[in-house]
């Protein structure tokens, strides 16, 4: 066994590696104007997308605030109401 582990080892440090070849001309593996196109599309799109829901947001807490003055108010005049009415 401890021979065959060994011709092993043996054999795989006298194979060669390959030589490193050139890679892909960078032209080739650039996105290009289109990539950019399209990722400064979906910036565009993220950044609208998040104003709109900042805006929506605001309009919601604001609509709360509201009616919870008007819950106020109209507890207000209710126990003003049944204060007059009893003696």
């Amino acid at each position: 066994m401890g021979e065959l582990l060994l011709k092993a080892g043996i054999w795989l440090a006298a194979t060669p590696t390959p030589s490193p070849t050139s890679g892909p001309s960078d032209d080739a593996v650039t996105p290009g104007v289109v990539g950019f196109a399209v990722t400064f599309l979906i910036a565009v799109a993220a950044v609208l997308l998040i104003l709109d829901m900042t805006r929506r947001i605001r309009r919601v807490r604001y609509r709360a605030e509201i009616a919870e003055k008007l819950d106020a108010e109209n507890g207000a005049q209710q126990d003003d109401a049944d204060g007059d009415s009893r003696p």
